[in-house]
């Protein structure tokens, strides 16, 4: 994406609010036409990029306009450069965050299928009917970042509020409609859920957006049975045309007697759709389910930002996760990995976003792309090369994150 005054047409590959000779509000130039015209071989690995060979390329697009890029594929002087996109309800797609998060965030809808309302740069044949979003002024959507504790963005515990309003900014421009669309959060804990909302500045996102953030416990929730075990789901799910998770993605202590914690996002965050109440229930069901009697009662709670909160960590017992996923509806997840927290609270740049319509596929992409070895017991038996991945891949993105300081 590059960026051009109207007036004077001076190009920037970053977002600038107006052009510094013009004062004009900068007009955004999309890539349709790209190929290359450079190509380098590189084989000695380093911390950043551990997987070799890969090629960085030089591209250009039908305006002039160059930029480099890594490629796990090979490409020859003169190729074009085309990613196509995957309607597999299954696929994970990825792509790097540079300056604009709208970008990203519109280009991993492009390569799930694209939005009805703007035909994608990418899909331009794809049919109607298999574009993943359709969206109208009436569309009701519901949208769930996570929110679990009083931290401002930089400690990367919550969903950073600029991606909350790239989503916003989004969904408008395809044709919904701010007063049709709902921020939902609920408390686990003794935090007030207006508390953790303020400090990490996604009220602030709500209000300048004119719209209600919504506490889920306040709500009403009904039962959905599933195999023997029973959820209690807030109304507002289904009640939604269209619900988006928006979990922000990080990486989570080992623990020795919960099967295993490596990362927590996607699915996890799904979770707090549920009543207070019944989290706990099936917290203390997968607790006797996956620890020794020795150690039952003994679950820590997990470090957030350099404090304890009170959500215990949700990482066995892989038949509560894989059910819950059969009782609600289709939701689309996009999450957040501009900034993650590692497991030790500090955080790291990784720059990316995610989407997929299935987020335990989300979840393993992300730990392989982090490295992460020990993972959940409901992530355990997904492989990673069973999983559709578009945009850019694994081994381009790729580092352990843990490892750097």
């Amino acid at each position: 994406m590059f960026y051009q005054c109207p007036k004077c047409r001076k190009i920037w590959q970053y977002p600038i609010e107006k052009c510094p000779d013009c004062f004009l509000k900068l007009e955004r130039m999309k890539s349709e036409k790209i190929r290359v015209i450079g190509v380098s071989k590189v084989q000695i690995p380093t911390m950043f990029h551990p997987e070799v060979p890969y090629f960085v390329l030089v591209l250009e697009d039908e305006n002039g306009n160059k930029w480099p890029q890594k490629s796990i594929k090979e490409y020859k002087i003169g190729d074009l450069f085309k990613m196509e996109p995957c309607t597999d309800k299954n696929s994970v797609a990825i792509w790097r965050i540079k300056y604009d998060i709208l970008e990203a965030i519109e280009k991993v809808i492009e390569l799930l299928g694209g939005a009805m309302r703007t035909p994608s740069s990418s899909s331009p044949s794809l049919p109607s009917e298999a574009r993943c979003l359709k969206i109208n002024s009436q569309t009701k959507i519901l949208i769930l970042p996570t929110l679990i504790s009083p931290k401002h963005p930089y400690l990367a515990v919550n969903t950073n509020p600029k991606f909350l309003e790239s989503l916003i900014n989004y969904l408008t421009k395809i044709g919904g409609e701010t007063k049709n669309i709902k921020v939902v959060a609920q408390s686990f804990d003794e935090i007030p859920i207006e508390a953790s909302a303020q400090k990490s500045q996604l009220l602030d996102v709500c209000l300048k957006n004119q719209i209600t953030p919504l506490d889920l416990a306040k709500g009403n929730f009904v039962k959905k049975n599933q195999n023997g075990l029973t959820f209690e789901i807030s109304e507002e799910v289904f009640n939604s045309n269209l619900i988006i998770n928006l979990p922000i993605l990080k990486l989570a202590p080992h623990q020795k007697n919960g099967g295993g914690l490596g990362v927590r996002g996607a699915s996890e965050n799904i979770l707090k759709f549920l009543k207070k109440e019944s989290y706990l229930s099936l917290q203390r069901l997968r607790s006797q389910d996956s620890n020794p009697p020795a150690a039952r009662g003994a679950q820590t709670k997990v470090w957030e930002g350099g404090g304890r909160v009170g959500v215990p960590a949700f990482g066995g017992a892989p038949e509560i996760m894989e059910k819950l996923q059969k009782v609600l509806p289709n939701y689309l997840t996009l999450a957040d990995a501009l900034t993650i927290q590692k497991a030790d609270g500090f955080t790291a740049l990784l720059g990316l976003v995610l989407a997929s319509f299935n987020s335990l596929n989300l979840d393993r992409v992300f730990a392989e792309i982090t490295m992460i070895k020990g993972l959940p017991e409901y992530l355990k038996k997904i492989k990673i090369e069973d999983i559709p991945i578009v945009g850019r891949k694994v081994e381009e993105v790729q580092y352990n994150v843990e490892k750097v300081g």
